[in-house]
């Protein structure tokens, strides 16, 4: 199952919840205050090929290498 990041509406916490893809837009419930109104957000993430090192890295802050 995938990792998805939320934001709450009405505290402005941010938290990551782990669930399947089809729950995915459903409202997450706010580890902070309890509350039913999130929105999911866009993920950032970094990959990297090879083995070492030795690949290509891309990440977000850095570009491409």
């Amino acid at each position: 199952m995938p990792i998805f990041e939320y934001k709450c509406g009405d505290c402005g916490r941010e938290f990551d919840d782990l669930d399947s893809i089809a729950n995915r837009d459903k409202p997450h419930k706010c580890p902070a205050c309890g509350s039913m109104k999130s929105e999911r957000q866009l993920s950032v993430f970094c990959a990297s090929s090879g083995e070492g090192g030795s690949g290509g890295k891309i990440c977000p802050s850095s570009g491409s290498t």
